[in-house]
């Protein structure tokens, strides 16, 4: 298996417990739990930010372009707009 590989396998499962925590936290009545889970999500934040600027670093990934204003007008007029009930 290449690096290349590897490092995308990797953050694969980062992004899974990532969204695993963000299941989890909110169901959580137990204070002490949530801030654990809470330590725990942000760890894995850290890692998933280190893996990705690896990823970025080796070329690995290559995020999309960046939207036009034009673009995030559109998105932001559709999000906006009064539901059509």
């Amino acid at each position: 298996m290449n690096e290349k590989t590897m490092v995308a396998d990797a953050l694969a499962g980062v992004n899974g417990e990532l969204t695993r925590f963000g299941e989890m936290i909110p169901q959580t009545e137990n204070k002490e739990l949530k801030q654990c889970l809470k330590q725990m999500r942000n760890a894995c934040e850290m890692s998933q930010e280190k893996l990705y600027d690896l990823a970025r670093e080796r070329s690995y990934y290559v995020p999309a372009a960046k939207a036009s204003q034009q673009e995030i007008e559109h998105v932001r007029s559709i999000l906006t707009q009064p539901s059509m009930k």
